[in-house]
């Protein structure tokens, strides 16, 4: 009977986790959703951490931890360099040294540019997002999350 309890609650923890961590979204746009045919515009990757979790930042100041990285690629277009927001700094139970992280809504952003002889009436970003939720006491597996974005061409 012991077992069984132990059983049950081990399932539901690990259940609720695994709910909990992967709550994060990930979404985006570029620009206003149109993008002219030899002109750039803005895109932006936003990972949303809900309350009661962080992120590790793209350089989080511990090598133990995931950093945040997104990688964005296009076929057609020429993409910028990604561009993180500033962390901030941590302290946690778990470390001796403070960790710097992103909380909330965090924008990672980037330039897309659409070259005059684009082919086509629409643009497509794939962006691969991996990142480390933690709570305040223990750090989850790192996730990997792509999406892909669109722009009218006109």
């Amino acid at each position: 009977m012991v077992f069984m309890k132990r059983a049950f609650f081990t399932f539901a923890f690990v259940l609720v986790s695994t709910i909990f961590v992967h709550a994060q979204s990930v979404s985006g746009s570029i620009g206003n959703g149109t993008v002219s045919r030899g002109q750039s515009a803005k895109g932006s990757v936003v990972i949303s951490v809900p309350s009661g979790l962080h992120i590790n930042s793209n350089r989080p100041k511990s090598q133990y931890a995931i950093a945040t990285s997104v990688r964005v690629t296009s076929q057609g277009a020429r993409l910028g360099s990604v561009s993180y927001p500033r962390g901030h700094d941590r302290k946690f139970a778990f470390s001796d040294n403070s960790i710097n992280v992103y909380e909330g809504r965090v924008p990672v952003n980037f330039n897309v540019t659409v070259p005059q002889n684009f082919k086509g009436d629409t643009v497509r970003v794939r962006a691969v997002v991996r990142y480390q939720a933690c709570t305040e006491e223990v750090c989850y597996p790192p996730k990997t999350t792509e999406v892909t974005l669109s722009a009218r061409v006109r």
